[in-house]
Formats: structure tokens, sequence, C-alpha cells
């Protein structure tokens, strides 16, 4: 998959029967050119424009270079870890706009083209039945989360940092999930725009400044906030807008603090506080971010590598996971994770062709 922060394709190789059985066996991350992040960027705001998914020549070029580049990742991490032996590749695409308020979400990617040139059956299309039926449509990983970890005293939280960031709350048969707010997202766009750079390496421009307690509570005062979950973002619901006139520094503190703290109201909404906060996503690599969590939510996050887990590679296990799941016709959304009336399935397979 290739997530909302637009940094690359991760692809993950796993076995699996879509149930309690998960192994993980390779990870490769192909990184975005930036020629084709700029084309994605351009899709994206296309799609933001629009009042339902449609034809657009930039959209059509994204999903072609999606696509391609997909396929390439497959091949790579097929010649990377000599697996000749693989059932089906998990395709969940580009997401563009996540509008289920209007009734749709909207991830560029053709399973059909992907079975073509891979020569292996997909299963796409991870999103749509959830929405139509009336759920978010996300978070989905939680059933993964689950399975990973069976093992584990409960009550447990797993924290995916992303460009946006959502929490799975898991204790037995209790599985409760939603977005918490933004997590990298908002960060990088203000070190591009005030730095030139892709992201705040190791936190550094954030832990240089200081917290505008006063932008901070005003950018916590969304209504998203009050919803009760499960509710779910899109990465451009919120702007960097606010932090405007603040140095680099303060800008990139105040953002970060708005990532930890909206943790830390996602918490109070779960049906108990958690054992554990385990983290996945690049945001765990942040040590500023990861502090100010500390700090706001009284939990010590443990980066999910502290417990033999690739964090990078959780969201691209996990929908491999699901297209198994997809398969044997078991539920990858449940009414606890995106409001969806029943446990559903979800996933469109597409058979390769000889």
């Amino acid at each position: 998959m290739s997530g909302t922060s637009l940094d690359a394709i991760d692809a993950a190789l796993i076995e699996t029967d879509g149930e309690g059985q998960a192994k993980a066996l390779g990870f490769l991350a192909s990184d975005w050119s930036d020629a084709d992040r700029a084309l994605l960027m351009a899709a994206t705001e296309r799609a933001l424009a629009m009042a339902a998914p449609g034809r657009d020549p930039i959209i059509d070029e994204a999903q072609r270079r999606i696509d391609v580049a997909h396929a390439e990742a497959v091949t790579a991490l097929l010649e990377k870890t000599g697996a000749d032996e693989v059932a089906v590749v998990g395709f969940h695409g580009q997401t563009i706009a996540h509008r289920p308020d209007r009734g749709w979400t909207w991830q560029l990617g053709d399973g059909a083209v992907l079975a073509a040139m891979t020569g292996i059956d997909v299963v796409a299309d991870f999103r749509n039945a959830d929405v139509a039926a009336g759920g978010q449509g996300a978070p989905l990983l939680p059933v993964y989360h689950r399975a990973l970890t069976a093992g584990l005293e409960g009550p447990v939280a797993v924290l995916n940092l992303g460009g946006v960031a959502n929490i799975t709350f898991i204790d037995g048969e209790t599985l409760v999930a939603f977005d918490t707010g933004p997590a990298n997202g908002l960060v990088d766009s203000w070190l591009a725009e005030t730095r030139g750079e892709r992201f705040d390496a190791d936190g550094a421009l954030a832990a240089a400044g200081r917290v505008d307690e006063a932008v901070l509570t005003a950018m916590l005062d969304h209504p998203f906030f009050d919803e009760a979950p499960p509710k779910s973002l899109d990465r451009n619901d919120f702007t960097i807008q606010p932090a405007r006139g603040l140095s680099p520094e303060d800008g990139a503190a105040t953002l970060t603090a708005f990532t930890a703290q909206s943790v830390a109201e996602a918490l109070r909404q779960l049906p108990a506080r958690p054992r554990r906060l385990i983290v996945a996503g690049g945001g765990r690599r942040n040590p500023t971010m990861m502090a100010m969590i500390a700090e706001r939510t009284g939990l010590s996050p443990e980066p999910t590598d502290a417990l033999g887990w690739n964090g990078d590679a959780l969201e691209a296990e996990g929908f491999a996971y699901m297209a198994v799941r997809s398969l044997k016709g078991l539920p990858i959304s449940f009414p606890g994770t995106t409001g969806a009336p029943r446990p559903m399935a979800g996933g469109t397979p597409h058979r390769a062709r000889a």
C-alpha cells in the first residue's frame, strides 16, 4: 500500500490463514520519486474538489502510475524474498479522497490491471462496501492488530502514526477503533512550507521550539474531537493555517503537540484505559512526538519494533491478511471499528490471466 504521507509503496510478504496465523516473511519499501509525489498530490487536489469520484486526466495518469509502481514493488519483493508461490496480493492502492459523510471513499489502483501485470490473483477495493453500508470505511487494520496482539494481556491499544493517526483498542472480543486526528501529515506540511523538507527528522525542529498553547487550544476546538467513535478523517480535514505566524520551530512543536494531545483525547473515548500503548507507523521514529505522547497520555508508548513487529510493514501486512479473509468470506470491518451495521466482508477479487 501507499499511505497518505506519500513517502513510499510498502510491500510485505506474509504467511497467513486470515485468522490466527500471521507470520511475516519479508518487506520492501519503494520510495516515490519527487515527480511521482507531485503527481499524486495533484490528483488528490483534483479529487478533493469533486462532489463525487469521476474522470480527470491527472487522476487517470496517477492511477496508471500507481498500477505500474505497485506491480514493480510486488516483483521486487518476490525477487528479494525468493518467494514463488504467492496465493494473492492485497492491493489497497492510494487514497486520494475519503468522504464517508458524502457516501464515498476513493482509492486509486486497478486490481484487474495489477493481476494481469503480476500474474497473481489480487483482492482490491477494501473500503467501498463498508462505506456503502453506512460505515466509515476506516480504519481497517484493527482485525490484523487483534491477530498480532492475541498473546498479550489486555486491554491493549495499537496506535498508528501515519499521515493520519488511528487507534485500535483490543480487550478480549471487544474491538474498538477510530481515527484520532493528524499524525505526521501536518508536521510534514509545515516542514515542506517552512524548510523545504519532507519531514521533521528525529523531531529536531519541534524539539527546538515551544508549544503555543493558545494555537493548540484553538486547533483542538474542532467538532471532530467531540464526535463519538467510530469516526474517520481525510488527511486534508485539518490544515497548518492556525500555526502560520509562528516560527518554524514553534510551529513544528505546536503541530507535534496537536498530534499528541489528539491521542490523549482519543484515550478518553476508549471503553477502558489500556495497559499498553503500542505504536506503529513513521511517527514512532520521531522522539519528540513519542515524548509528547508519553507526557500528555501518561502512558509509555512502545514502538512495535520492541515486540518484534516491523512497524513500517504493518499496514501492508494487514492488507495481505485481509485479502485472505476476503477470499474466505470473513469480515474485515465491524460495528466498533468503522460503524458498519454488522461485521462485514470486503474486497473485490481479480483473477490473474495466463
